[in-house]
């Protein structure tokens, strides 16, 4: 009887599966950033010629290949490619309705957004603008999980947005976030915080409004002052407009800079 019960296996710990998720997400956020198939994600590509012959080294930049997401026209006319490039990193701060617009024109062509750590996101504004609330993703408490979360989501989705609510993120950590988003061709859009070395960043505030006269009247148009600065690019400013035409709300380049600027409104966050 001995000889046998030394020769029993022992049975293996059963996780629950709580357990096995939480052991899952872990892996998954610690796994270097690698490009889909075998090989390591480089700085270049090497494009082949149609015909499947012996290629011709054409050396591309691995950013020059991606796909562009959509953004708001006027927007799209500060930005050297006219929109926002998958596997990039943009920081977005100053008025709210910026961030809102770039995330209408993402769902309504399409994409699908997951937003971390903003329970105050105009939900309302958004749906206003013309936005596909049924590919948006929420997780608006993820307490001090919220750049392991992004770095999870971002294996899905299109944009990934986290709201730092104030904090800062270290560059180390940055840059492996930042490292999984282009090995996975998903934008991450960072607002409300700190992050190191961003590739695009947006700046806005509002400048003026439209349809009032003398304190009366009915508010049809919000004028936001837009700056755009990345790497390979200077800074760009515009003025646009956010307006009401017959329910509708558009976003039209503002050409006359004399407006004159007044206090944001409230209605306008």
């Amino acid at each position: 009887m001995a000889e046998l019960s030394d020769q029993v296996t022992p049975v293996p710990e059963v996780l629950s599966k709580a357990e096995k998720l939480e052991q899952l997400r872990r892996k998954m956020a610690s796994i270097p950033a690698r490009s889909d198939g075998t090989e390591p994600t480089t700085p270049s590509v090497m494009l082949r010629p149609v015909d499947e012959r012996e290629p011709t080294p054409i050396v591309a930049t691995a950013q020059s290949t991606l796909r562009m997401l959509p953004v708001p026209k006027p927007i799209g006319d500060l930005l050297p490619r006219g929109g926002l490039a998958r596997g990039t990193v943009v920081s977005v701060d100053g008025a709210a309705s910026v961030l809102i617009g770039l995330l209408v024109t993402i769902t309504a062509a399409g994409g699908h957004v997951a937003v971390i750590g903003m329970p105050g996101l105009g939900l309302l504004a958004f749906h206003e603008q013309g936005g596909d609330l049924a590919k948006v993703a929420l997780v608006p408490q993820p307490k001090d999980a919220g750049i392991d979360c992004a770095a999870i989501l971002l294996e899905g989705f299109d944009v990934v947005v986290l709201g730092l609510a104030g904090g800062a993120v270290t560059p180390s950590r940055g840059r492996a976030v930042t490292a999984r988003a282009r090995s996975k061709g998903s934008l991450l859009i960072v607002t409300e915080g700190q992050w190191d070395g961003p590739d695009l960043r947006i700046s806005s505030r509002v400048s003026g409004y439209s349809g009032l006269s003398a304190g009366r009247g009915r508010v049809t148009g919000i004028q936001l002052d837009v700056a755009a600065a990345g790497k390979g690019f200077q800074q760009r400013t515009g003025r646009m407009e956010i307006r009401d035409e017959t329910g509708q709300l558009r976003w039209v380049t503002v050409e006359d800079t004399t407006l004159v600027a007044t206090p944001p409104l409230m209605a306008a966050q």
